[in-house]
């Protein structure tokens, strides 16, 4: 796993963002097969909220949803144009907050829905979001520019929060 957390403050696992994980989170293998609604080898559910075992591997959204059970958020098992168009268990906000979902994608395209294909990190504070992509191959944080770098995550398609069970989708502020 690989982290550049200079000039950063603590995000919502401390100074160290690998720190407060479990084992079991910090060293996963990306795996493009294991997205969420694929069936799991281990017989846990397709979405991780029977205790995610990504021990075969996972892909950048079934990384970071397993992320947010970790700290107690709970979000559905869709992929990244559902969860881009979802207003009953997420709400889009203008502003990033330690667990809301990232995602990043190269621009719109063509016969395509809005966020088909996105990358979905999880953003821990100011400049670092946690993510898991085939380039690294193991979690990492990088800054924003870092994805911006990149031509297939160059535009950040917006911010995604994860509302508490009972939440109205208009006012799913979560506390803390």
């Amino acid at each position: 796993m690989t982290s550049d957390t200079r000039n950063t403050g603590p995000g919502p696992c401390g100074p160290d963002p690998f720190g407060g994980l479990p084992q079991a989170l910090r060293n996963i293998a990306y795996s493009a097969a294991r997205h969420p609604g694929a069936g799991s080898p281990d017989g846990s559910s397709p979405d991780g909220r029977d205790g995610p075992d990504l021990s075969a591997g996972a892909n950048c959204q079934r990384y970071a949803y397993a992320v947010l059970h970790h700290h107690g958020l709970v979000a559905p098992p869709l992929r990244s144009s559902e969860l881009w168009a979802d207003t009953v268990a997420t709400r889009r906000v203008t502003v990033a907050r330690p667990l809301d979902l990232v995602l990043f994608d190269g621009g719109p395209v063509a016969g395509r829905p809005e966020g088909y294909g996105a990358h979905v990190g999880v953003h821990l504070g100011p400049d670092r979001v946690l993510h898991l992509c085939k380039e690294v191959g193991r979690p990492a944080v990088w800054r924003y520019a870092q994805f911006a770098a990149r031509a297939r995550y160059a535009r950040l398609l917006g911010v995604k929060r994860v509302l508490r069970p009972g939440a109205e989708p208009g006012a799913g502020e979560r506390t803390g």
